[in-house]
């Protein structure tokens, strides 16, 4: 079945770095678009960013020219870095995957930013 682990989150100071990970298993990682949201204690799960079977991204304004996604097709892995790092960017991170109309996202990983 459909497994997503993330992994990486942790608690950093504003302008820090961190990488997410999310392991994927019970499918074929490589032929599907994958997404990492986010959602703030009190706030509605974001769409942080998206990459496609072929490598295109898309990102959300918030994190745009400082978040990038990526993907190891070979090690069924997708990643997040986070670079200057936000008090805003503080909430639980999750990866994500639609297969066949249904939805599939892992327990999460907590970002917190201490400013």
């Amino acid at each position: 079945q459909v497994q997503l682990v993330e992994s990486g989150g942790g608690l950093v100071q504003t302008g820090d770095s961190l990488r997410l990970s999310c392991a994927a298993s019970g499918f074929t990682f490589s032929i599907y678009d994958m997404n990492w949201y986010r959602q703030a204690p009190g706030k509605e799960r974001e769409l942080v960013a998206t990459i496609g079977s072929l490598g295109s991204t898309n990102y959300a304004d918030s994190v745009k020219g400082r978040f990038t996604i990526s993907r190891d097709n070979a090690a069924n892995t997708l990643y997040l870095q986070m670079n200057s790092l936000k008090a805003e960017d503080t909430a639980v991170y999750y990866c994500n995957l639609i297969k066949f109309g249904r939805t599939y996202s892992g327990k999460g990983t907590l970002v917190t930013v201490s400013s």
